[in-house]
């Protein structure tokens, strides 16, 4: 049972990273691709932050009485990659957009379809 719990974390890690590049390849709906790479993203998140923290581990602040300190700078960088998802997303929101706009669809093999009529 320990062993379920010490990778439960990994596990649900995995299950996102395969959900979300399962919506990005299988479907054709531009923004359900926007969605599963949201989710992909998640699962990255999750796996360097996981790991990051050591349990009885404290803040990095040197004080009298602690031993263990955790590792900062997983979080740190995710806090960055977290940025860098969010603008990515609104980037592809608004290319979706424009997107719609020229085709109206957001249906990929619509899409393919009314440019090789062109």
């Amino acid at each position: 049972m320990d062993i379920v719990i010490a990778q439960f974390s990994n596990t649900v890690t995995v299950i996102l990273m395969v959900l979300g590049l399962y919506v990005v390849l299988a479907r054709g709906n531009l923004i359900k691709k926007l969605i599963g790479l949201s989710i992909f993203q998640t699962s990255v998140y999750l796996l360097y932050v996981g790991p990051g923290k050591i349990i009885g581990g404290t803040a990095p602040i040197i004080a009298e009485g602690f031993d263990v300190y955790s590792n900062p700078l997983p979080h740190v960088l995710m806090l960055t990659a977290i940025v860098v998802g969010v603008a990515t997303l609104a980037l592809g929101l608004a290319i979706t957009v424009r997107i719609h706009e020229a085709y109206g669809t957001i249906e990929e093999d619509e899409i393919l379809k009314k440019d090789g009529d062109a």
